[in-house]
């Protein structure tokens, strides 16, 4: 027989614990600054205690005015009155958070950043960003380990098609697999692969070969919908549903009901990589060069104008309140501490960030050579004494103006491109601008492949692969040889 046996063991376990007001703290850290603006103006509607600088009409004033003259025989006289103590350390508090939120205002109403010039050019500073959902599409090749040339094929059917996503009419699949060293049945395998990536459809000779690659497995297998599709197509889109309905021996309910299906698939899958993915954005940060030194300027024009509610301001003077009254102003004054510490160490972590970037990137900054070098996350956190977690929340959606345009925080941070021949790191900007200077200079007639730009970077002493190149040219919108050269014509 069995028997169960207890035993009480006790063990150490180390857990990172964040507490909610952490928790908080880091979320105003990641958030730009559009949307902290909204993020502060909803913490405010939770805290009666602080409020915006606003301008009242003389009705708000008066309505105040009244509600304390109303209120203060009330608060003169209370029952249950507080120890003086406690209402003395309340008030010792309000005045301490009055106290900050004034300097805090002060100081920014004299930074540079509150001048008439930053004001005038704040509706500017809305800009077009653009990512490039191309590069993600062929991501989805990588896991593949397809051969170079095979990956320069997809490569160079992607760049042909139009921005609906299709191949135009006299685009030869054939003809440039060859220039691929890839038979013609290899060149189909890898043309269905393709119109199989998400978003399915890519690389389409036409709108059936689009749907049809959309159908999912069921359907496929549904020789009636695959054959609307694939087969009587011209019939479905000239709305001939008793033909199609005889063809297949159905009734034309049946019909109907597959072309419901149907509508539901993608006729032009290309916008949704294709097109621009621009964006407007407004700069969290601007970096401005002032007697050869860069200043950070905080593009945040909310806090400044956080200041105590003047009808809490009017009751704590009076200093009469019960022990509830204490307790719930105690808890908001705490709740406007942290907030402004918040915000404060948000402005201030972001201006490290910024000046660290500076000074790592000083080619780029300082010299207006284009090029940025190779730079990490955890370079910087290093240098500013923060986490690379950290790092990565305040760069993230964020944006910085500097003399050069507008930049993702992202874009100054740059993996290796390859090495030159001091084995030195390259980074991609560096690497993008040796490309576009090579082809602004090639000869119009007989653009540089891919090989030979690869080539010619060798000559300058940057050792990049061809797929490297390729990538970068296509990340910068530059189209392949073939397609340059038939625009030039």
């Amino acid at each position: 027989m069995s028997r169960m046996d207890q035993h009480i063991s006790l063990k150490q376990k180390q857990e990172l614990a964040l507490k909610p007001k952490m928790l908080q703290s880091l979320k105003m850290l990641a958030l730009p600054i559009l949307e902290l603006e909204s993020y502060i103006r909803q913490e405010l509607q939770t805290n009666p205690l602080l409020e915006l600088r606003e301008e009242k009409d003389d009705d708000d004033e008066l309505q105040e005015t009244s509600i304390d003259q109303d209120n203060e025989e009330r608060d003169k006289d209370p029952e249950d009155a507080d120890s003086e103590e406690e209402v003395s350390e309340v008030m010792a508090e309000a005045r301490q958070l009055t106290e900050i939120l004034d300097q805090w205002n002060e100081y920014h109403s004299n930074s540079e950043y509150q001048s008439s010039e930053s004001e005038k050019d704040q509706g500017e500073s809305l800009i077009r960003y653009e990512e490039n959902s191309k590069e993600t599409f062929l991501a989805q090749l990588y896991p593949l380990n397809l051969p170079e040339a095979e990956i320069d094929f997809i490569t160079d059917m992607v760049d042909s098609c139009d921005v609906y996503g299709f191949l135009s009419d006299d685009y030869d699949l054939y003809k440039v697999a060859r220039r691929y060293k890839i038979s013609q049945r290899r060149a189909d395998e890898l043309h269905e692969l393709v119109l199989q990536l998400s978003p399915k459809g890519i690389t389409s000779r036409n709108i059936s070969e689009c749907l049809c690659s959309q159908l999912n497995e069921e359907q496929r297998q549904n020789p009636i919908i695959r054959g609307m599709v694939c087969e009587h197509f011209d019939d479905l889109i000239h709305r001939r549903y008793q033909k199609i309905a005889s063809s297949f021996n159905v009734a034309e309910d049946t019909i109907m009901t597959y072309r419901e299906q149907i509508s539901r698939l993608d006729p032009k899958p290309g916008l949704r990589i294709l097109s621009s993915n621009a964006a407007y954005v407004y700069p969290d940060v601007t970096l401005k060069l002032i007697d050869d030194e860069y200043v950070v300027i905080i593009n945040d024009h909310i806090t400044p104008n956080i200041i105590i509610s003047p009808r809490y301001r009017k009751m704590i003077n009076r200093g009469f309140f019960d022990r509830q009254t204490v307790s719930y102003v105690r808890e908001r004054i705490n709740s406007a501490k942290f907030l402004i510490k918040s915000i404060y160490m948000r402005m201030h972590t972001l201006k490290a960030v910024s000046l660290s970037i500076v000074k790592y990137q000083h080619d780029f900054f300082y010299n207006g050579s284009g090029i940025m070098q190779p730079l990490t996350y955890s370079v910087i956190a290093q240098d500013i004494g923060k986490s690379e977690s950290t790092i990565s929340r305040v760069v993230q959606h964020k944006y910085v103006e500097t003399p050069y345009g507008i930049f993702a925080f992202k874009d100054f941070f740059n993996s290796t491109a390859g090495r030159d021949d001091n084995y030195e790191d390259i980074s991609q900007q560096k690497a993008k601008a040796y490309i576009i200077r090579l082809i602004e200079a090639e000869n119009k007639e007989k653009p540089l492949s891919d090989q030979a730009l690869v080539e010619s970077l060798k000559e300058e002493g940057l050792n990049i692969s061809r797929r490297i190149v390729a990538k970068y040219r296509d990340e910068m919108g530059i189209l392949n040889s073939r397609l340059r050269k038939e625009y030039e014509d």
